[in-house]
């Protein structure tokens, strides 16, 4: 017996976000770790399970995570990005209400480059007149 697998790809600044779905009871494991452990923050872990609330699939789906770069906040963003396309391949009829509450957009916000010349990417050189 086969089961479907829904793949999807969150991208926040730095960190990078794969997800697998399968049918099962609702465990999400984020690099080998449970939920719980890898995002100890509970603001975080509400914001991962946003896109299965809005779709009424909460608990419906085994998620599997691979993360890596950024912090914790921008990696909880890539992985809730992530879930959401990965829902929009399950049933693309989700994708309207996902798009409604924002969950079907990159985030392009990302750290600007340092300039030469300057002592940030935007900050001048403190200048002194003696």
């Amino acid at each position: 017996m086969s089961t479907e697998i829904y793949h999807g790809v969150g991208k926040r600044k730095n960190a990078i976000a794969r997800v697998w779905m399968k049918p099962g009871t609702g465990e999400i494991t984020i690099n080998n770790r449970p939920l719980e452990n890898y995002f100890p923050r509970e603001t975080l872990r509400a914001l991962i399970f946003q896109p299965l609330k809005l779709t009424g699939t909460e608990g419906q789906f085994d998620i599997k995570v691979n993360v890596k770069g950024g912090g914790v906040s921008g990696q909880a963003d890539a992985v809730r990005y992530g879930i959401a396309k990965a829902l929009t391949n399950y049933d693309i009829n989700l994708r309207p209400t996902l798009k409604k509450a924002g969950l079907c957009t990159r985030d392009a916000r990302i750290v600007e480059r340092k300039k030469y010349g300057r002592h940030k990417a935007r900050r001048g050189f403190q200048w002194r007149k003696r």
